[in-house]
């Protein structure tokens, strides 16, 4: 028979796709360069020179076997090594190999580290706005994903709601800053808190609360904006990190989970994600990439360009009469929209092709998502664009 639970998703597929394939089609039927897509976080920079330069070396120089073979279910043991020497020098935990299991990009992280720590019928708590295949990445566990409603006047974490929702059931807590879809990065005093809340509740309920931190954009932080390492605030914590945005290599599906060393179960866990990998076919990500990775461990692509757009889209935003929370980091905004419903919103600005993504999926009514990953000219010639947007609402 038929799997039913995914046989339903074919009905509810990710509007920031559809999107993105509509803006691929109208740009052949009219021109790419009148069509201003906003849809999908595809990175819009170059990867480091030296990401690729590795890859020709590696190629040139290392055994055919070596570089094509399969690695070990726990990954390679260089690639993870360098990941936690990195981390260890960044954020001063004494992390070692034995913390760090390879995935195939965050979404991989996400999944083996959920699977980690749940069993069906557990629950985990998200906040709203929250990336929405975390539905799926929970709701395919066979936990159950509850979500905290949204402080919209900061997109900070919601607390007094988000303790009304911790019961006995509660498993696991998965955050996401700097955020997708609002470019809010949580603040220290937000993560304090955030901890304190968790371990007064592991004592209430006698057991552990795994945080799992979503982190693929850790490095994309603007000017001035507090950015705490989560890990630091709370043992129990499970990073889920991505090179996808910080080396502009989304397509190579490389990422990690990084189990706080101070985790009493930290080595556990990650022999734990090995067999969950073997159980799910996932096996590792490349060993050429892994090795390539490995030897870019604290690069970054050029990401200045993010900041620059984020200060044009905001201020022509705020300018036209747009509710903006500003944003922190990503390359996302997160505007309210001019009027209730989201969806006829972002329909009226597709027949202006100006692509956007209404905000329902994301937990939230009524505002929409701006993915400024492309380039200042493309963001300065769609202004107007935006300013027509806006003349429609305010005839």
């Amino acid at each position: 028979m038929i799997n039913e639970y995914y046989k339903g998703l074919t009905n509810k597929k990710s509007q920031i796709r559809e999107m993105y394939m509509y803006g691929l089609k109208r740009k052949k039927e009219i021109g790419e360069e009148n069509v201003f897509d906003y849809s999908l976080g595809n990175p819009s920079v170059d990867a480091p020179k030296e990401f690729n330069d590795s890859i020709k070396r590696l190629l040139d120089t290392t055994k055919s076997l070596e570089l094509h073979g399969y690695s070990p279910n726990l990954g390679n043991d260089h690639m993870r090594e360098c990941v936690a020497q990195s981390l260890k020098r960044r954020f001063n935990l004494p992390y070692t190999k034995d913390c760090i299991f390879p995935c195939s990009g965050a979404a991989g992280a996400l999944a083996h580290a959920i699977r980690a720590v749940t069993t069906p019928g557990d629950e985990v708590i998200t906040f709203a706005p929250y990336f929405p295949e975390y539905n799926h990445y929970v709701g395919g566990t066979g936990a159950i994903l509850k979500v905290v409603p949204a402080d919209t006047k900061t997109f900070q974490i919601n607390f007094d709601e988000f303790e009304k929702l911790i019961t006995e059931k509660t498993m696991a807590v998965l955050i996401n800053t700097p955020n997708n879809p609002s470019g809010v990065v949580y603040n220290t005093g937000c993560i304090k808190r955030l901890a304190q809340i968790l371990l007064e509740s592991e004592a209430k309920y006698s057991h552990p609360i795994y945080l799992i931190s979503d982190e693929p954009y850790r490095e994309i932080v603007f000017k001035g904006v507090d950015n705490p390492c989560v890990s630091s605030f709370y043992d129990n914590t499970l990073m889920c990190y991505s090179f996808s945005k910080s080396l502009s290599i989304p397509g190579e599906r490389i990422g990690y989970v990084a189990v706080n060393p101070k985790c009493p179960d930290h080595k556990l866990l990650v022999e734990i994600m090995a067999q969950i990998s073997r159980g799910i076919g996932h096996n590792c990500p490349t060993s050429l990439i892994q090795l390539a990775t490995a030897d870019c461990i604290d690069l970054t692509s050029d990401l200045a360009v993010y900041e620059t757009n984020m200060n044009i889209l905001y201020d022509k935003l705020v300018s036209l009469g747009f509710e903006v929370v500003r944003p922190g980091g990503t390359f996302y905004i997160f505007p309210k929209c001019l009027e209730e419903d989201s969806q006829h919103f972002c329909e009226v600005a597709k027949s202006l092709d100006l692509l956007l993504v209404p905000s329902d999926t994301f937990g939230v009514k009524g505002y929409f998502r701006i993915a400024y990953c492309v380039t200042t000219d493309f963001v300065k010639r769609s202004l107007p664009k935006f300013e027509e947007l806006a003349r429609l609402y305010n005839k």
